[in-house]
């Protein structure tokens, strides 16, 4: 991390104010300057890269050198490990990896793609790694010396990262390919989009919230700022891809969340010799010996090989039992991913971004969406094969694999996927649920869907909250949306407290006795100086399983019928108050005490700053997601949960607030790992600088791009 002089800070700060009366100051972001070949990034005070350049191509190298100056070392890691090369960077530990990806065959598959791209976007991907390789090279002290054998990185290493995280960790990720069937239990992220009719200055409102785990590297996510000819782009990515997946501008805004479509198909072989049976005949597997370097620890090569067996239907693996299985991967002839998440962030009206949208080539996730104009809107994307029979249930298996009439030749077109579009109810949300209540009143229904499309439910408490925040009439202001995004009660706890506290109010053990006193004095809230939070979550977790997803102990199941009040009800209360007697135990085996502030163990816990916590278990019905790692030196940290935050009104000027939880840089060094840590333990959101003006009152230092 380069340290700036406080004159040359200044200096920098005038020369760009002054500059800027030049070329304009006001509006959405000044045009591109003319003093550099590429442009310049002005870094705010959250370590965030405004990026101002003349073309396109140099928006993409700017970006490029921005992801090397906050996250170089996690780059070179993710974009090594994208080559199949990661055991000859870093030692046997990577064999696996390497081994998947090579019969996958995705850094060939990268290189076709990169070919495919037209001129112009070949070009920017280039820049983006060249933009990388500069940053490396004029910074060499800051690159982590066992990435620097990945350098220099290419379009080709881009591409093939993109690929790599979307069709072989999302969709056919290694542990979930080769395990039982998938749970398919998506990983949490919010999602709202409401329209002028539910706001009180009638203009639509976007909420982007994903949450993944804070501690791994693909899903890493930067913030940044593009600006360029005819663009000014503000939003979030995951580390390494090129364009900013959650994104708005002043016309567009876009959010993603995972969904559980089912991209791939694992297809059981019938053996015969030394082939398998399709159509009532052998086949040959068609064979192809595949080899990598594997680093020894006295930094020596051995080189290993094997041999890749191919069906029809893709590459061939084994089974836990030792049973072949062919693999088909869905879209791996559709390259064009990144080009359409850059194309939705151009768009200017609802037209255009649906015209992006209809391209399927982003293989998953739920897209939620508002615009300038008013629209919302809500759909269940992916590159999704299209069968003539089976339910979800049937396709997330093993799938006999001796027909061939069972190998997908389409997929469901972009018409025939699931979509809200300007609803009556004036909103759409998705907290990871399958489409059905994406809206509420609902306006879609299974039965008009291929049985493979979703599961029918059930609903999370997560997502059953998400709607319950939204749902009515009345009108919000963006204070009030903002508050409701911050809420940290538990939709359970409302669910089934008033129950169990009554079925408890007669028994006479002293844990019970205790717990019931707690219990009464607490909102109901996951807040820093709650002193039931603890308790309730011990029970839950006894009441509904390690993971909060049984609803086997509620006396009324969850009903599409109802989707947004059910589960509910206690099924044996007594049962319910012998769990309370067992988590008041457990409650202080754990912390000490039945009524231990939440916070004094839950604590946001990174670099040197600690600072006590808020936010629960997503599937307690706790919006502000945090899930909590166990209990190490006294304390829990978040191990998932709330990452990127924006909130955006299509209002003039636009309104904007986010947050980055654990901060805008991974580097050694930097200061802006934990920053904003301060923000998530005081439940509030920063001011997103969106204008030249605003970003230049706020420069922390300037990076000109030559």
């Amino acid at each position: 991390m380069r340290c700036f002089p406080r004159r040359l800070k200044i200096a920098l700060y005038l020369g760009a104010a002054l500059s800027s009366l030049a070329v304009g100051s006001q509006g959405w972001a000044a045009p591109a300057t003319e003093r550099a070949d590429q442009g310049e990034i002005l870094w705010d005070t959250f370590g965030v890269p405004h990026v101002y350049a003349r073309t396109e191509a140099g928006a993409f190298y700017g970006f490029g050198w921005a992801q090397a100056h906050s996250h170089a070392n996690i780059v070179l890691r993710l974009y090594g490990t994208a080559r199949g090369r990661a055991a000859e960077y870093w030692g046997a530990k990577e064999e696996d990896s390497d081994r998947w990806l090579l019969a996958n065959g995705v850094y060939d598959r990268a290189r076709q793609w990169y070919a495919w791209q037209t001129p112009d976007f070949r070009k920017d991907m280039d820049e983006f790694a060249r933009g990388i390789n500069d940053y490396a090279a004029r910074h060499p002290d800051e690159i982590a010396s066992d990435v620097k054998p990945v350098l220099p990185v290419s379009g080709v290493d881009v591409i093939a990262h993109a690929l790599r995280l979307m069709n072989y960790v999302y969709i056919a990720a290694e542990q979930k390919m080769l395990g039982d069937p998938p749970a398919r239990k998506a990983g949490g992220s919010n999602a709202w989009a409401i329209a002028p009719s539910r706001t009180t200055d009638g203009h639509a409102v976007l909420l982007a919230n994903p949450h993944l785990p804070w501690g791994t590297a693909f899903f890493t996510y930067y913030e940044a700022q593009l600006n360029g000819p005819g663009f000014s782009i503000y939003g979030a990515t995951q580390v390494g891809l090129p364009v900013l997946r959650f994104a708005f501008t002043r016309d567009v805004a876009f959010t993603n969340t995972v969904n559980t479509i089912l991209g791939a198909v694992r297809y059981t072989l019938t053996p015969d010799g030394d082939g398998y049976r399709l159509d009532g005949r052998k086949h040959a597997f068609t064979t192809k010996t595949l080899s990598y370097k594997v680093r020894q620890p006295d930094g020596t090569m051995a080189t290993k090989s094997f041999v890749q067996e191919y069906a029809v239907q893709g590459p061939v693996f084994r089974q836990a039992d030792g049973r072949p299985f062919a693999l088909y991967v869905a879209g791996l002839d559709r390259p064009g991913m990144i080009r359409q998440y850059w194309d939705m962030a151009l768009a200017h009206n609802f037209d255009q971004f649906q015209a992006a949208l209809k391209r399927l080539q982003i293989p998953m996730f739920n897209i939620v969406y508002a615009d300038h104009d008013g629209h919302i809107m809500y759909l269940d994307n992916g590159i999704l094969p299209k069968h003539d029979e089976g339910d979800f249930t049937y396709w997330n298996g093993f799938v006999p694999g001796d027909r061939s009439s069972t190998i997908p030749r389409n997929i469901v077109a972009y018409e025939d996927l699931p979509k809200v579009i300007d609803p009556p109810s004036g909103f759409v949300q998705n907290a990871n649920d399958p489409p059905w209540v994406s809206t509420y009143p609902r306006v879609l229904y299974p039965e008009a869907y291929p049985a493979y499309v979703a599961v029918t439910g059930p609903m999370s408490f997560r997502a059953q909250m998400s709607t319950t925040m939204l749902a009515g009439t009345d009108r919000m202001s963006f204070d009030e949306i903002v508050s409701r995004k911050l809420n940290t009660h538990a939709l359970l706890a409302q669910r089934v407290l008033p129950d169990l506290l009554a079925a408890a109010a007669s028994d006479q053990r002293r844990d019970v006795k205790d717990a019931v006193r707690v219990l009464r004095a607490w909102d109901g809230a996951d807040n820093a100086d709650s002193r039931g939070a603890l308790l309730f979550e011990t029970w839950a977790r006894l009441f509904m399983g390690p993971k909060f997803a049984d609803f086997g102990n509620f006396a009324t199941p969850w009903s599409l019928d109802d989707p947004i009040h059910t589960p509910a009800g206690l099924k044996s209360p007594a049962q319910a108050v012998d769990l309370l007697a067992r988590a008041a135990v457990e409650t202080r085996r754990l912390y000490g005490a039945i009524d231990r502030p939440f916070g004094e163990v839950s604590r946001f816990h990174l670099n040197d700053v600690n600072l006590p916590g808020n936010g629960g278990f997503g599937n307690t019905g706790i919006f502000r997601t945090i899930t909590w790692g166990p209990m190490k030196d006294g304390e829990r940290t978040p191990f998932h949960g709330e990452t990127w935050v924006s909130l955006v009104s299509f209002s003039t000027p636009m309104k904007a607030k986010g947050l980055l939880s654990y901060g805008n840089s991974s580097q050694p060094g930097s200061p802006h790992r934990s920053d904003q840590l301060s923000y998530l333990s005081s439940k509030t959101l920063r001011d997103l600088w969106l204008t030249r003006d605003e970003v230049e009152k706020h420069v922390e230092y300037i990076d000109q791009l030559h």
